[in-house]
């Protein structure tokens, strides 16, 4: 395991541990706790594995853990299925190596997006780089689109962007999501100078985004419904959905979810030049 997993797992599990209390797991409460949540030995007791090597594994010493250790230690920090997932890739039980070429457009990818017509539709990889889109989202979401070539990801734009001419609505329930989602695709590339670039960056244009990432949540990407408000079209509301079209290439389609988001599309493909 390398240094920077090393240092990911050491957090991760120091913050779903301090999210546990006593009472949740049937322990006294105590009165001379200093710090929220289980004690390392409280952890070690309740998984059935020695103390001090729970401690070096919290620690981020060089240790292998097992799949069976792994489970009991998921099972006593409560972790959902993608919380789980994380911790065995940051223990090196992650899967197979992701294929060098598994993040290319292909023609017939193209052709789909621009098939969608009056459907912003997307195609963006793991790091939520916008990689190509249909004309509707490009008149849509103009300032992810034009960015410069390092900030034009659809995260930085949600954290960096004041002002964007199409803004999210409830941003304070879907970035935390967005966050987890990315925290997630990075348990897999987290040797990667690339991604680690892009989080040193981030969380330096972004506190939010530090406040966030330094919080651990995990999530995986799934359907959502999104509301936007449009300098030009007003409130617009889409069930977005994510289609797999490689390793690492993700179509996200917004499907309008009413009839005023339906005639908008359609005026905005209409006014198209």
């Amino acid at each position: 395991m390398v240094e920077a997993k090393r240092a990911d797992l050491s957090a991760f599990l120091r913050t779903r541990r301090e999210r546990i209390t006593p009472e949740m797991v049937d322990l006294a409460p105590g009165s001379r706790r200093r710090t929220p949540g289980l004690r390392r030995e409280e952890v070690a007791q309740l998984a059935g594995v020695g103390v001090t090597w729970y401690t070096w594994l919290e620690q981020g010493r060089p240790i292998n853990a097992s799949t069976q250790v792994l489970d009991a230690i998921a099972r006593t920090l409560r972790l959902d299925p993608a919380e789980r997932q994380h911790l065995y890739r940051l223990a090196g039980h992650s899967e197979e190596p992701v294929p060098v070429d598994s993040g290319q457009v292909t023609p017939e990818m193209r052709a789909i997006l621009h098939q969608l017509g009056e459907m912003p539709a997307c195609l963006t990889n793991s790091r939520c780089d916008a990689l190509a889109w249909n004309a509707t989202y490009a008149r849509l979401f103009p300032e992810l689109v034009n960015a410069p070539e390092g900030e034009r990801n659809s995260l930085w734009q949600l954290c960096v962007n004041p002002r964007p001419r199409t803004r999210l609505l409830a941003l304070e329930q879907e970035l935390p999501r967005t966050v987890a989602v990315f925290r997630g695709a990075y348990s897999r590339h987290s040797d990667d100078p690339c991604w680690q670039d892009f989080v040193r960056r981030l969380s330096a244009e972004s506190a939010e985004f530090a406040r966030l990432w330094a919080r651990q949540d995990v999530a995986e990407p799934g359907p959502r419904v999104k509301s936007f408000q449009n300098a030009e079209l007003g409130r617009l509301s889409f069930s977005t959905t994510s289609l797999m079209a490689g390793p690492e290439i993700r179509m996200i389609v917004y499907t309008p979810t009413d009839d005023m988001t339906r005639s908008a599309m359609a005026r905005l493909v209409r006014s198209a030049p």
